[in-house]
Formats: structure tokens, C-alpha cells, sequence
């Protein structure tokens, strides 16, 4: 039979191609593209660098999915450093990662810390990143090799800016609260 001959190779034939659709699309629900903070003093889209950090991105990505940011304040400042952020206590001494408690470093060497807008995981020391996360105000080179980079703000580095001149008190917290008050992916 000619026709119960070919059904096999089409039933194939369709599966590869597919197979090949699927491949073409993009990979938004396994490796979102980018991040955005709703913050209580604007968005800020944060493109994510899955080939240089991929457990890193990861670990941000799916902390924002689960809500996880959602009311947490940038509870450090320091004028031309940083903003800090990510931890859902607001003391700069909580959060946990997706994998348990801390994760390893992804520091990979392609990436710097050159300017404004850079993200980085904060940690207390190697291997120790959890939630927590800072964006870089200025060129930070001390900071590279010990911070893992896993982005960019690729939109809303006027917000940034905005945020690093805020009114802090002597440990570098704001004195009115910066809030994230949404992340989506």
C-alpha cells in the first residue's frame, strides 16, 4: 500500500519541521530577554546576559516571576557607586536564590564594570550570591572579578541617575524609601 508506506516518513517529516518552528521562536519563558523594575521613581528594563551568566540570570529572572522583588526597597544608596537592592527583609542582610540559600559566582572575564547602568549580584564574599543585586552608578573596576555581571540597563538609566542622588542617612539608606513595586519578565 503506497499511501501506508508513506505515513511513517510524514508523520517524521512533520515532527522535524516542528521541531524546527519551535527551535526559531524565542525562548521567553526559559531565558527572558529582559527584566523590568517598576520602582516608585519609574521603570528600569534590565537586559539580562544569559551566555556569560546563565545560573545568575536564571536566579534574577525567576526570583522576579515568583514576585519575589515585589514591595522591596533599594535599601542602599551611595551617590556615584551603586544603588542596592533585592532583599525582601530591607536590612541588606536577607534573601535567599532559587538554588537554597547562595549560589557560586559566574565572573566571567569579558565582563566589566565600566559605567552606569551595570548589574551585578552583591554578595559577602566568593560565592555567597543570593538575591541581593546592585546597579552601578559610575565605572567600578574594583568591583570587577568579585561581583557576578549578569546585565544592563538597556532602558531607564535616567531613572538610575534620579536614584543615586537621593537623600541618604549615615549608613546609606534613603531617607524616603525607593520601592520596587513590580518586577516582571
Amino acid at each position: 500500500n503506497f499511501i501506508g508506506s508513506m505515513l511513517p516518513s510524514f508523520k517524521l517529516s512533520y515532527y522535524n519541521e516542528y521541531k524546527s518552528y519551535l527551535s526559531k521562536m524565542p525562548q521567553i519563558l526559559d531565558e527572558p530577554s529582559h527584566v523590568t523594575l517598576k520602582t516608585s521613581m519609574g521603570e528600569i528594563k534590565i537586559e539580562l546576559y544569559w551566555k556569560h551568566a546563565p545560573k545568575t540570570c536564571r536566579n534574577f529572572a525567576e526570583l522576579a516571576r515568583r514576585s519575589y522583588y515585589n514591595n522591596t526597597i533599594f535599601h542602599r544608596i551611595i551617590a556615584g557607586f551603586m544603588v542596592q537592592g533585592g532583599d525582601p527583609t530591607g536590612t541588606g542582610r536577607g534573601g535567599k536564590s532559587i538554588y537554597g540559600e547562595t549560589f557560586d559566582d559566574e565572573i566571567h572575564p569579558g565582563l566589566k564594570h565600566t559605567g552606569a547602568g551595570i548589574i551585578s549580584m552583591a554578595n559577602s564574599g566568593p560565592n555567597t550570591n543570593g538575591s541581593q543585586f546592585f546597579i552601578t552608578l559610575a565605572p567600578t573596576q574594583h568591583l570587577d572579578g568579585k561581583h557576578a555581571i549578569f546585565g544592563r540597563v538597556s532602558n531607564g538609566i535616567g531613572i538610575l541617575n534620579r536614584m543615586g542622588k537621593i537623600q541618604t542617612d549615615e549608613n546609606d539608606r534613603p531617607t524616603e524609601p525607593i520601592r520596587i513595586l513590580e518586577a516582571n519578565i
